[in-house]
């Protein structure tokens, strides 16, 4: 699997950032966000370019470089960042085991290196879970300088759709709904796969609103 926790200030961060494709990587586009870079950096990594070729590729391919951060994971679990030398808030970018993280508008130095040591040591036993640990620990750790107002979860598995695709916006402490709301989802999510691929197999959710 694939996936990008992410919070911000900004409102449908879920709709600009978090870029993800299976069998090929994920890629992060942030600080005046370029959408266009996201399926372009799907694109590359999906013809075997690596993470940090893929980083190369969208700084040189840019218009307004010095504004951006890209960050990657390619299909080798191999991660790369950029940071715009002109971005003028806090923006840091840390990497571990197989993942990354990039921010900006930070209140300190630590929150990027607190969402890696998040996902590292995180107990959870899914994917999902990890994530969003990752993201609770940037929360704790200061998050952004700005109220935040919007988080998503996106991830891939085997298949050409996401596996998890959440979010919530303009609200209070998104994170904290992130997580509630995968956890409605959690429990459907190998329905929705078997409903594309075994419909027949399907049964009923009795007296459930979320029969689809």
């Amino acid at each position: 699997m694939f996936g990008i926790a992410v919070a911000s200030s900004s409102i449908a961060v879920g709709n600009r950032c978090p870029w993800a494709r299976a069998g090929a990587g994920v890629v992060a586009t942030q600080h005046r966000t370029d959408i266009r870079c996201g399926p372009l950096g799907l694109e590359l990594l999906s013809q075997g370019f690596s993470a940090i070729e893929v980083v190369n590729l969208l700084v040189a391919g840019s218009e307004h470089p010095d504004l951006r951060q890209f960050s990657v994971v390619d299909r080798d679990g191999r991660t790369a960042f950029f940071n715009g030398p002109k971005i003028e808030s806090i923006a840091t970018a840390h990497q571990g085991d197989a993942c990354v993280s990039v921010g900006n508008f930070l209140a300190n130095e630590r929150v990027t290196a607190k969402m890696v040591s998040g996902y590292e040591k995180s107990w959870s036993a899914s994917f999902a879970a990890r994530l969003l640990d990752a993201l609770d620990a940037g929360v704790a750790a200061g998050g952004e300088t700005q109220p935040a107002m919007a988080a998503a979860l996106l991830i891939v598995d085997r298949h050409a759709w996401p596996l998890v695709d959440l979010r919530v916006d303009f609200v209070a402490n998104p994170a904290t709904g992130l997580r509630a709301l995968w956890g409605a989802y959690e429990p459907l999510v190998d329905r929705f796969v078997t409903q594309v691929l075994r419909p027949a197999e399907l049964k009923p959710l009795i007296n459930s609103p979320l029969q689809v």
